[in-house]
């Protein structure tokens, strides 16, 4: 594995503990405004990454195929919006709005279930920056080094309100500061360990990659769908989300053209 691959896998990680330094510097609560604008970002992103990075290449991929080039794409994309709904059932977490734990009854704590809601999200990020990094490396045509340091920064770009949005809350209900940055720091840990796993199963993964990469995809957009837009729709001003899901959608889709 080489320096640019290393770095890359680490990027979003990196998005997510900056996100979550934000308790550090900042003395108040997160505003509900700004918290809606942030989980509107972050669902652009991960929409627009999920069809420039992930979709696109893996029916390109499957051009051989001929007409029948959509079917990695459905089965993976499919299969992804399973896995995380079967992981959405069996994993108990605490989403910050809601209080409720969601998932098998367990007897964690609230502050556990909490990160665990947003490790959750992050696990087909982590699947989808190795993904695109494993076929980077694999040499296929479709999928550039450029194009897969183009998801990482998409991906840290989103993770930095993620990081932000578990680690405030956090100090809000009592954690100190330092508490609440490593929890919220630790949140995206999932995503170099899951990034890395994949590219070391290289061999096993490039055969079915465009199956992999649709996978990714709809296990993101399980998440922006169920979780990411309806937060962000709750009470009032839900038109301020809109905007940052545009603004979002805009900034990873000219970083996929521009970079890919």
């Amino acid at each position: 594995m080489n320096t640019n691959t290393l770095i890359g896998i680490l990027i979003p990680f990196i998005g997510t503990t900056a996100g979550a330094a934000c308790v550090i510097f900042m003395k108040n609560d997160i505003k509900p405004l700004l918290q809606k604008i942030l989980l509107g970002f972050a669902s652009g992103v991960m929409v627009a990454a999920s069809v420039w990075s992930l979709l696109i290449p893996a029916m390109e991929m499957s051009e051989p195929m001929g007409k029948l080039a959509f079917v990695p794409a459905a089965v993976g994309f499919a299969a992804g919006i399973g896995f995380l709904l079967l992981m959405d059932r069996i994993i108990p977490h605490l989403h910050i709005d809601n209080g409720a734990p969601e998932g098998v009854k367990s007897s964690l704590s609230r502050t556990t279930m909490l990160v665990l809601a947003v490790t959750l999200h992050n696990i087909p990020e982590g699947m989808a920056v190795g993904v695109v990094f494993a076929g980077a490396m694999s040499g296929n045509s479709n999928i550039t080094l450029a194009g897969a340091l183009a998801l990482s920064i998409g991906i840290a770009i989103q993770n930095f309100p993620e990081g932000a949005i578990i680690s405030m809350p956090l100090k809000s209900e009592g954690k100190s500061r330092g508490r609440s940055f490593i929890l919220g720091m630790l949140s995206g840990i999932v995503e170099p360990i899951g990034a890395l796993l994949t590219i070391l199963l290289a061999s096993l993964i490039v055969p079915v990659l465009p199956y992999l990469l649709a996978f990714a995809a709809g296990a993101m957009i399980y998440v922006v769908v169920e979780e990411l837009i309806p937060e962000a729709s709750q009470g009032e001003h839900s038109n301020i989300a809109t905007i940052g899901f545009a603004a979002g959608f805009i900034v990873m889709m000219i970083l996929d053209v521009a970079l890919g």
